[in-house]
């Protein structure tokens, strides 16, 4: 249950500086974590798909994130070789949710991720995960 007042949030691209404060968002909120390299090897490949959301009254205070990687491969829906991207992570604190914070890091970044040509996009979520499997199909109708 969500306790704090709605935040003023704003979104922009991550730096290497932010690197830190995204560990911990991701390290508070998911069970997967991951090296300081591995968020840097995303920043250096792909930073426009790497963005932040923010308090906007303190704008060090990351709230939330998402990154996303290019890939090649066979198409979920048929025999060709298509250009995807795969959503690699997103976190929002957990005070700051159902406040709209991940819907808006995801419509921003995929379209953002246009720029790579993209024919499909590539999400992975535990079925436990309910918040995020309702997000994803109301969002967007993104198919199981």
């Amino acid at each position: 249950m969500n306790l704090m007042k709605p935040l003023d949030f704003s979104i922009r691209p991550c730096s290497y500086d932010d690197i830190p404060a995204v560990m911990d968002v991701n390290e508070t909120t998911l069970p997967e974590n991951y090296p300081l390299f591995f968020y840097e090897q995303i920043l250096e490949k792909y930073p426009k798909t790497f963005i932040l959301a923010y308090n906007k009254d303190d704008p060090k205070q990351i709230i939330g994130y998402i990154m996303w990687r290019v890939e090649r491969g066979l198409s979920s829906f048929g025999l060709e070789h298509v250009k995807k991207a795969h959503l690699v992570s997103l976190a929002v604190l957990h005070d700051y949710r159902r406040q709209g914070i991940a819907n808006e890091l995801l419509i921003k970044s995929m379209e953002l991720i246009r720029e790579f040509k993209i024919s499909e996009y590539v999400l992975e979520v535990r079925v436990s995960n309910s918040g995020a499997v309702r997000l994803y199909k109301e969002l967007h109708d993104f198919k199981i």
